[in-house]
């Protein structure tokens, strides 16, 4: 589904010269479970980024389905990540002064689409969130929140969910509901990427990609 070939990305930080990606060749298959794990500052975030067309390379080359998005303008990467890729964060970024119902309705919007009532609420309910739709973020639980950002990921029907962290700020009880709701919904054929600490969570992927020093390490 996605290949990265050669890619290097390097930041400046005052007059530091970071090389946060050195040369990356990885492929991640349509239909898998992917664990990416390293030490702090290995590159984790800006992989996934590149490889959500959040960020473009400074060399090398970034192909969707076949197709490389190397020169895409912005308004065309932005189309891509609506259409194919649903994004959930350790921050879990939802917008304080929307219901759950409204956070998982967001991504429509700004499609400028009308929300689909019965998506919003079978996707509340694949999360276990069907009787706390009108509430809002403040009202819920770390858990809460990270499913309302995983049932936001899904509203446009991705094929593929990029997760930076997402059990990073729970205990391990939802950590566990997190990942269990992860894997289900690769189980129905999704495609998941997913930056992790948590070994044992990563050890129950397909595939655990190791990053350190911004290379692929195994």
């Amino acid at each position: 589904m996605i290949r990265l070939q050669k890619v290097e990305k390097i930041y400046r930080r005052g007059a530091e010269t970071v090389r946060a990606l050195r040369g990356v060749d990885l492929e991640i298959h349509s239909g898998e479970f992917a664990a990416v794990t390293g030490p702090s500052g290995a590159g984790k975030t800006t992989l996934l980024h590149i490889v959500g067309c959040l960020d473009t390379p400074g060399r090398g080359e970034v192909l969707f389905d076949g197709v490389s998005v190397d020169g895409w303008t912005d308004k065309k990467l932005t189309r891509l990540r609506r259409e194919k890729i649903g994004f959930v964060f350790q921050q879990f970024y939802l917008i304080p002064g929307l219901s759950v119902a409204d956070n998982i309705a967001l991504p429509l919007l700004f499609r400028k689409q009308k929300p689909d009532k019965d998506r919003i609420a079978t996707l509340a309910r694949m999360v276990g969130l069907e009787n706390r739709t009108r509430h809002v973020p403040a009202a819920l639980s770390g858990g809460e929140m990270q499913r309302t950002a995983i049932a936001r990921a899904l509203v446009n029907r991705p094929e593929i969910i990029l997760a930076d962290e997402p059990t990073g700020n729970l205990d391990s009880k939802n950590s566990e509901k997190i990942f269990d709701i992860l894997k289900g919904l690769n189980r129905s054929g999704l495609t998941v990427l997913m930056i992790t600490h948590n070994a044992n969570l990563a050890a129950r992927a397909d595939r655990i990609i190791r990053i350190k020093d911004g290379m692929v390490e195994a």
